[in-house]
């Protein structure tokens, strides 16, 4: 079953988080993870461009590491740098100091102030600790773009119908995500429905 919208018991568990800009102004924030990707993020940083549209990329440390050349790329465009960790670590198999330590060793590469957990796990004690240092990002939308059964005109179809103003829209920068099928098309169709994007 997918969840495209995390549970509200997140919202309770994790309440200094982010999940939605709080406004009734038609406003979305893109934000991408994973990457970078030498592969797909030239050619996003390229949608976005075309269309004037900003975002975050919550990017891995060991990718970050591996091509910095694409993280300088990505801040030259106006974007901002996220921190998803320096291995995609789920925090509900992952004890608290190896948690906090790979997030720690990320920032040195990616972002020392905004962290969203790999998976959107991440357990309430490391999410204490790591408030002390963050400003933690979870979503509000997520159209399982990296879902090869999703489809690319489904994925489309969530997005398109589950919008609404405040939206924090999480995809994917990674080979793997059908994103590039279909990011320019929303972004096109929100803009045409009287909403901005903000990051």
């Amino acid at each position: 079953m997918r969840l495209f919208r995390p549970f509200i018991l997140s919202r309770l568990l994790y309440p200094l988080a982010l999940f939605r800009i709080d406004t009734k102004e038609k406003e979305l924030c893109l934000t991408f993870d994973d990457g970078p990707d030498p592969e797909s993020t030239p050619r996003i940083l390229d949608i976005l461009e075309a269309n004037n549209v900003k975002a975050i990329f919550f990017c891995l440390g060991h990718k970050a590491r591996q091509y910095p050349h694409l993280v300088r790329l990505i801040i030259s465009k106006g974007h901002i740098i996220g921190n998803h960790g320096y291995n995609h670590l789920s925090g509900w198999k992952t004890n608290k100091v190896d948690y906090i330590e790979n997030v720690i060793k990320a920032a040195e590469l990616t972002s020392p102030h905004l962290f969203r957990p790999p998976y959107g796990r991440i357990r309430p004690s490391q999410y204490r600790e790591l408030t002390k240092r963050f400003r933690i990002f979870f979503w509000d939308l997520m159209p399982y773009d990296f879902d090869e059964q999703m489809g690319n005109e489904n994925a489309l179809n969530v997005l398109k119908n589950k919008i609404r103003p405040g939206s924090v829209i999480v995809l994917h920068d990674k080979t793997s995500s059908r994103v590039l099928t279909f990011l320019g098309e929303f972004i096109k169709y929100a803009k045409r429905e009287g909403y901005e994007f903000v990051n």
